[in-house]
């Protein structure tokens, strides 16, 4: 099997790397970019949109740059290895995945031109206080009336909220709170009235928000499909948002791992430097060799999220998130043992690599989470 990038993608790579290394040429540009009133500025997602990459997952006919799994995981690592702070995983990936998958022709054609060209971010609001990880636990509910809905609930830390005029929202329309039928996405304008979001910043540099909605009443043609069987398509989104992660864990960890070897040369300690001690050195290659699987398990995850037996994919991309979260918690840790005091302080960019891979551990499932799917057979993963 070839895993050599074709001129298109290495073009892609080389691009986006260099604007993010661009945009985040320090801890303190980055720290500054999040002093903008919605985590980041404006012109920093502007310029994503004018090189494409918000346009990224749609076909050429709708006006993007179609591209797959393998491109989105290139914008990612480079997300991660940056720590870039606009919201590509809340809009690029979750919810214009929600979009791509679900949406008709008529609602790609409405909302898809905004979204392309940047003016419109997207999001997915799906989790609840109760529901921890269980995507089928759904208590907001969406009842018809008339030709429409009219939407209640409550849905928390929905990533860039804030920043999001159009939220994918999942909502009960028949059955108990955890039955996994009847429950739909609807599309819901984030100014739309019964909404409110109250927002907060995140441990790791981001933002999310608790959204309620009071009777919001929605069109018809707000309904993603079919709208009392929903979650085949939140299960989709969810297993691209884990492929997105492990990408960026990837970017992430491998920045993390090239200052900490630099940081093994520098510093010294009884007249050498400390990199010259075979238990240290033992140390960061035990990083090296969890980065790389971590690597492997994010190629692995871009070949079968867009894999067409559910049960496959599903328990391919339970093992990638499991691998991942394991990778995070090992690099993140070794990174701050082999730094001493300096791996934990906020002025150093070293500790913002650490949070925000161990924010994505716990996120879109936990290793717990994922490994109980797996030897338990739930939804069918042990069979696979």
């Amino acid at each position: 099997m070839d895993f050599d990038l074709n001129e298109d993608q290495s073009l892609l790579r080389d691009s986006v790397e260099r604007m993010a290394a661009d945009l985040y040429p320090s801890l303190e540009s980055r720290q500054a970019r999040l002093k903008a009133p919605l985590g980041f500025p404006e012109e920093g997602w502007a310029a994503f949109a004018e090189l494409g990459v918000t346009g990224l997952p749609f076909s050429e006919d709708e006006g993007g740059l179609a591209g797959g799994p393998v491109e989105t995981m290139l914008v990612m690592e480079a997300v991660g290895r940056n720590l870039v702070v606009e919201p590509l995983f809340a809009s690029l990936v979750l919810g214009a995945t929600a979009l791509r998958l679900g949406g008709s022709a008529a609602q790609k054609e409405k909302i898809l031109p905004g979204v392309i060209d940047g003016s419109l971010r997207l999001t997915l609001a799906h989790t609840e206080r109760q529901s921890r990880y269980d995507l089928h636990d759904v208590a907001a509910t969406a009842r018809r009336s008339g030709d429409g809905f009219v939407l209640s609930g409550a849905k928390s830390v929905v990533p860039n909220a804030d920043a999001a005029g159009l939220m994918v929202v999942s909502a009960r329309i028949s059955g108990e709170r955890r039955d996994p039928h009847g429950i739909g996405l609807f599309l819901v304008p984030a100014d739309a009235r019964g909404v409110a979001i109250e927002a907060y910043p995140t441990q790791d540099g981001g933002r999310a928000a608790e959204v309620s909605f009071s009777d919001v009443a929605l069109p018809a043609d707000a309904a993603l499909g079919d709208p009392e069987g929903g979650l085949p398509l939140l299960e989709r989104v969810a297993e691209h948002g884990i492929a997105a992660l492990a990408a960026e864990a990837v970017g992430s960890m491998d920045a993390l791992h090239k200052l900490t070897v630099a940081y093994l040369k520098t510093r010294t300690q009884f007249g050498v430097s400390v990199g010259s001690f075979q238990a240290l050195q033992h140390r960061a290659v035990d990083m090296l060799i969890q980065l790389e699987q971590a690597r492997s398990m994010a190629l692995y995850a871009a070949m079968m999220v867009e894999a067409e037996d559910p049960a496959a994919r599903a328990a391919a991309l339970a093992a990638v998130k499991v691998q991942i979260n394991k990778a995070c918690r090992f690099v993140g840790q070794e990174a701050v043992q082999l730094h001493g005091g300096i791996g934990m302080t906020l002025e150093y960019i070293g500790a913002h690599h650490f949070k925000r891979l161990a924010m994505i551990e716990y996120q879109l499932g936990d290793t717990a989470h994922h490994l109980r799917r797996i030897t338990q057979g739930e939804d069918g993963l042990l069979a696979a």
